[in-house]
């Protein structure tokens, strides 16, 4: 069992292109998928070269994922990659016009190798203050917002790219950017069933692969974070919404998470609490450092090993989905 831990991980990139130590990493580890950042896709034809890399030394297909939300989250620029903000789209009430431009960009991105696009943004805009979701979401009334969430998806499917819901429970009405600090909102649970659970739930029903929580704390529903916090992932998530899907955590280096204590025991805390596969992004090192702790946690029996078994079963299942694109 301890030469699949590393299915649970999807990690960053030690440079702007793949080292060899890194590849050989993938490979040992047998490390469950990649997440590329805007340096490691310009040019284009560098991610592709990386991606082959990658795929090459791997025994079951990585996960090789990337934000391309649109707008100013966009790690591919330029055509025919590159597409509008979503709050472009939400403003003109065009979902046509988007189905156009995410078909377009969703077909050459997977003909690049990628394979899970971590989106889409399925927050609510709900105040004005929330910098980090600027622009990255289509609007704050759920029955605008779901058409182009089940476009976004149905679409994703049909290409054969996964998709990736996120930031669950839903961080639109918190002000603070959970990179730099934890988040925190206080909406109840009746108000989270009438709005925010709207959105991500019709994702779930047009086929998301993936939800992706964050680092929020529901003040009126836990005191942890949504990272560590089993109300969140197994009461709202699970067992509401009835999602039994990948769950995966938000990037552990963000500063949101820093509360929770070093990177390995929020790798742990993250697991226990119900995510299926933990997200790091740009610190290789500090990578390698976790699933040693998260080895030595597993054989003193601090991960239940049915559990573990449940999680690389969701992971196998939506893995069996992919393809390689012919090259």
């Amino acid at each position: 069992m301890l030469k699949k831990l590393g299915q649970l991980f999807i990690i960053g990139l030690d440079g702007v292109s793949p080292s060899d130590e890194f590849l050989e990493f993938c490979s040992t580890e047998n490390i469950g998928g990649v997440i590329l950042f805007e340096e490691n896709c310009e040019p284009h034809s560098l991610a592709e070269k990386s991606i082959k890399k990658i795929m090459a030394v791997t025994g079951a297909i990585p996960f090789i994922g990337v934000d391309q939300e649109g707008g100013r989250v966009c790690r591919f620029r330029g055509a025919p990659a590159e597409i509008l903000a979503p709050s472009e789209y939400g403003l003109r009430n065009d979902t046509e016009e988007f189905a156009e431009h995410f078909t377009r960009s969703a077909y050459y991105l997977y003909s690049l190798g990628i394979n899970l696009i971590f989106g889409p943004v399925t927050d609510l805009a709900l105040n004005n203050n929330n910098k980090c979701l600027e622009g990255r979401t289509f609007g704050k009334n759920p029955a605008k917002v779901i058409p182009f969430i089940d476009k976004a998806i149905r679409i994703s499917n049909k290409i054969g790219l996964l998709s990736c819901l996120k930031h669950f429970p839903g961080f639109g009405a918190a002000t603070v950017d959970p990179h730099q600090q934890v988040a925190t909102a206080d909406y109840d649970y009746q108000t989270f069933i009438n709005r925010e659970a709207l959105t991500f739930k019709a994702g779930i029903s047009a086929g998301a692969d993936m939800v992706m929580t964050t680092h929020l704390i529901l003040t009126s529903i836990d005191d942890q974070p949504a990272t560590v916090s089993e109300k969140i992932v197994k009461k709202l998530l699970r067992n509401t919404l009835g999602f039994d899907g990948i769950v995966i955590t938000d990037d552990l280096f963000m500063k949101g998470a820093d509360n929770l204590g070093d990177y390995g025991e929020r790798a742990l805390q993250a697991f226990n609490a119900g995510h299926d596969m933990l997200l790091f992004g740009r610190d290789f090192m500090a990578v390698k450092n976790v699933i040693e702790y998260f080895k030595e946690a597993y054989r003193k029996g601090h991960i239940d090993n049915s559990r573990l078994e449940a999680s690389l079963d969701r992971i196998s299942g939506v893995k069996s989905k992919l393809t390689v694109p012919a090259t």
